[in-house]
């Protein structure tokens, strides 16, 4: 990671395009063993790789790091593991949302004490909340600890999407600083952005040219386990005003990302992606996830060939 990115990454959000989580982040899988077992050594090995090729972020333990089938003292080995291997260069976030205020604040606290530099909250799943209980369910977490604070607003997951109007109030508290968004509507991405000092991550791999050029200041990919080189070339190319660069990047990854997040579930298919590569050893996922099938895997690796990315 270049001194410039790192001192972007590094910057609080007091002024907009300031990127406090760093510019390309990874949605990181989490590596088993055959017996299904932590990997440790694989995620430590998963998460220099990516650094090497050019992400500045880590977001360890969200949806595509399985959190819902990972304990909490697993969680707490996997934030150790990737922070001690790169966490000198790149900021690792904890994903620490669940649908209890009350357990998701432990989580937060456990983070913090373990070093992580910031936290993942996602919408309470299934519970549905109303918006003013979002609105407690996030200010309560984001108050439980000293970390700065990205919301992931994902609706097709949770059940619920955060309004604009909530997301408004939320940006007043100090500590929540970005929204990870993966709510596929750019014009509403766009007012909460123009009206707020939150800074926005692309949390859709379909629509990452898309949101950077509405002022989202990075990403949080899950595409980029195989093309984190090409995508912050991307953000670069942006950066430098070179919009027929970034959009030739962009359609150049387009077989990538069908392969890796319209197939079938991303973390199955993100994580037979760098089994291909030799990153981990295997691709096992716990259940209720399956492992890609043989026939699933031949479709990506033709995607990955077409992109590019063999």
């Amino acid at each position: 990671m270049s001194d410039e990115l790192f001192t972007l990454a590094a910057a609080t959000t007091g002024a907009p395009g300031a990127a406090p989580f760093g510019r390309l982040s990874v949605a990181l899988v989490t590596p088993f063993l055959d017996d299904g077992g932590l990997d440790l050594e694989g995620t430590a090995a998963l998460a220099e790789k990516l650094v090497a090729d050019g992400a500045d972020g880590i977001v360890v333990s969200g949806t595509t790091g399985e959190s819902p089938t990972t304990s909490d003292a697993e969680k707490d080995h996997i934030l150790r593991a990737v922070l001690e291997a790169v966490g000198s260069r790149a900021r690792v976030v904890a994903g620490v949302g669940t649908n209890d205020t009350r357990h998701t604040s432990e989580l937060a606290q456990a983070a913090q004490k373990a070093g992580a530099h910031g936290l993942l909250l996602v919408t309470p799943y299934y519970s549905r909340p109303p918006q003013e209980a979002l609105y407690q369910h996030f200010t309560a977490v984001a108050s439980a600890t000293d970390l700065p604070v990205m919301l992931y607003d994902i609706p097709v997951r949770t059940g619920v999407a955060i309004e604009t109007a909530t997301l408004i109030r939320l940006a007043e508290h100090d500590r929540i600083v970005a929204v990870k968004d993966a709510k596929g509507d750019v014009f509403a991405s766009s007012e909460v952005m123009a009206r707020t000092g939150l800074a926005y991550y692309c949390g859709d791999d379909a629509l990452n040219l898309a949101l950077l050029t509405h002022g989202a200041v990075g990403l949080v990919s899950v595409v980029a386990h195989v093309a984190a080189a090409e995508y912050a070339q991307l953000i670069r190319a942006l950066d430098s005003g070179d919009l027929p660069r970034a959009l030739e990047l962009h359609r150049r990854l387009i077989p990538a990302v069908r392969g890796i997040m319209t197939r079938t579930q991303g973390a199955i298919m993100a994580k037979a992606a760098v089994q291909l590569r030799g990153v981990i050893r295997n691709r096992t996922v716990r259940s209720p996830l399956i492992p890609a099938t043989d026939e699933q895997v031949a479709l990506l690796r033709a995607d990955l060939a077409e992109a590019g990315l063999a």
